[in-house]
C-alpha cells in the first residue's frame, strides 16, 4: 500500500515495515485517546468506558441542516445506588457529550481496531501482541505509559522531519497523565463568549447552573462545585485581558470608549497571572475578584472589544448579581465597551474578509454582507477619531 500521510507537505515516511505495524497501531490508538481526552472534557474513566457505536452519524434535521455528533456513554462520578453505595459500573450519562470533528475521526479510528459493541480501548484488541487475554479496557497506568511513549515517538519524528517547533517540551510538573487533559479544555472553553454555559453542558453540570449555591463538591455537580471552576477560569481570563490591555497601552496604542477610564484603572490594578499552579483556595479569591463591579475586564473576540463590566451600564441585560456580561448578547453603544488600536485593525481585517465573501455571494445576501463590512469600518473609524493615549486620559 502506498504511504499517503504527510507531515509538512511531505510523506511522513517512505514505507512501513511489517514488524513496525503493531507499534504504530499502538501509537495511533494513543493519539486517538489523547484527542478524546483533550477535546471532550471527559474524565479518564469515561473515555475508557466508550464502546464502538457510541458516536453514530446523525441524520439531517427537518430543515436539512446537519446535526452535531453526540457521544453516548457512561459516567461514574458520584453514581450511587438506593442505599447510597457507589456503583462501580457507573450509569448512562443523561446528557451526551458533544463531539467535534477531530473527536469523531479519532473514534472512527478506534472503531476499526475493535469489534462491534466492544470497548474502544479494549485490552484484548490493543494489547494483542502479548496475548494476555485481558478483559475490559486498558488500565489507566497502562494508558499513562503509552502517552509517555507517544511523546517520545512524536519528538523523534519532529526532529527527523526538521520541525523542532513541533517537539513536545518537558513538563516541569511531571509526566503528562490522562487526568490533566480535562482541565486544559476548560481553560479554552471558558475564554469564549458564552463559553461558561458550553462548559457547564459539556462537563455535565448544566442543571446545576440553574440551582442555588447550596450543595458542595465539584464531583457532585453542585452549583458551588462547577461554579468554583467557572469562577477560577473566568478570573484567569479577566487577568489575561487586563495584562494584554496593559501591554498594548505600554506599546503606545490608544484607547477609546465610554469605559476607557475604568479600563485603565482595572488594567493597572489587576495582577498578572504568571502560570503558577492554582490552589484550591484560589476559588474564593476568584469569586471575590469577580464581584468587583466595574473594574473587571472581559475580552470579547467576536465583538472585537473589551467589556469593563458594570451591571448598571450593561445593555446585555445581565441577571441581578451577575459578575460577568452576556458576551453572546453584546450590543453597540454599551457604556462598558472599550477598544484599542488593535481592535480597530481587526475590525478592518474582518470587513475585508466579509467583502471577499460578498463578492462570491448572490444578492441580496451579498448586499447585507457589504453593509455589515461598512459598519465594521465605520466602527474602526469612530475609534480612530476618539482614541486617546493613556496619558491624555489620565
Amino acid at each position: 500500500m502506498p504511504v499517503t500521510g504527510r507531515i509538512n507537505r511531505r510523506p511522513w515516511r517512505e514505507h512501513i515495515d511489517f514488524y513496525e505495524a503493531a507499534e504504530l497501531m499502538r501509537h495511533l490508538g494513543t493519539a486517538a485517546l489523547i484527542i478524546c481526552l483533550y477535546l471532550t472534557g471527559m474524565r479518564p474513566q469515561e473515555v475508557q468506558a466508550m464502546r464502538s457505536g457510541c458516536c453514530p452519524d446523525p441524520g439531517p434535521d427537518e430543515d436539512a441542516t446537519p446535526r452535531r455528533h453526540l457521544i453516548r456513554s457512561r459516567h461514574f462520578k458520584n453514581v450511587i445506588n438506593d442505599d447510597g453505595h457507589p456503583v462501580s459500573a457507573g450509569e448512562d450519562r443523561e446528557i451526551p457529550w458533544v463531539a467535534i470533528t477531530p473527536v469523531v475521526h479519532a473514534i472512527r479510528v478506534l472503531e476499526r481496531m475493535v469489534a462491534q459493541d466492544e470497548l474502544l480501548l479494549s485490552a484484548a484488541h490493543h494489547d494483542f501482541q502479548h496475548g494476555r487475554g485481558h478483559h475490559g479496557a486498558l488500565k489507566k497506568s497502562t494508558l499513562n505509559r503509552r502517552i509517555e511513549d507517544f511523546v517520545v515517538w512524536v519528538n523523534q519524528k519532529a526532529e527527523a522531519h526538521g520541525l523542532p517547533e513541533q517537539v513536545v517540551p518537558a513538563d516541569p510538573h511531571g509526566a503528562i497523565r490522562m487526568s490533566r487533559f480535562r482541565r486544559t479544555l476548560a481553560w479554552h472553553i471558558a475564554r469564549r463568549p458564552g463559553g461558561l454555559i458550553a462548559l457547564a453542558i459539556q462537563y455535565g453540570h448544566m442543571r446545576t447552573v440553574l440551582d442555588a449555591r447550596t450543595s458542595s463538591g465539584y464531583g457532585s455537580r453542585s452549583r458551588r462545585g462547577i461554579h468554583s471552576v467557572l469562577d477560577v477560569e473566568t478570573a484567569l481570563a479577566a487577568a489575561d485581558t487586563a495584562a494584554r490591555l496593559r501591554d498594548r497601552i505600554a506599546a503606545g496604542e490608544k484607547i477609546s470608549g465610554p469605559a476607557a477610564h475604568r479600563a485603565l484603572t482595572a488594567a493597572a490594578q489587576t495582577p498578572r497571572f504568571e502560570g503558577r499552579i492554582v490552589p484550591k483556595t484560589f476559588a474564593k479569591k476568584a469569586a471575590k475578584f469577580l464581584a468587583q463591579d466595574g473594574v473587571v475586564l472581559f475580552d470579547n473576540p467576536d465583538a472585537l472589544l473589551i467589556c469593563a463590566f458594570k451591571r448598571d451600564n450593561a445593555l446585555c441585560e445581565p441577571d441581578l448579581g451577575a459578575t460577568a456580561p452576556r458576551q453572546y448578547d453584546c450590543r453597540p453603544g454599551c457604556g462598558n465597551a472599550i477598544r484599542t488600536d488593535t481592535h480597530a485593525r481587526l475590525l478592518r481585517e474582518r470587513a475585508d474578509e466579509i467583502d471577499k465573501l460578498a463578492a462570491h455571494t448572490p444578492e441580496p445576501i451579498g448586499k447585507r454582507l457589504r453593509t455589515n463590512a461598512d459598519q465594521l469600518r465605520a466602527t474602526a473609524d469612530a475609534h480612530d477619531a476618539a482614541a486617546q493615549t493613556a496619558e491624555a486620559l489620565a
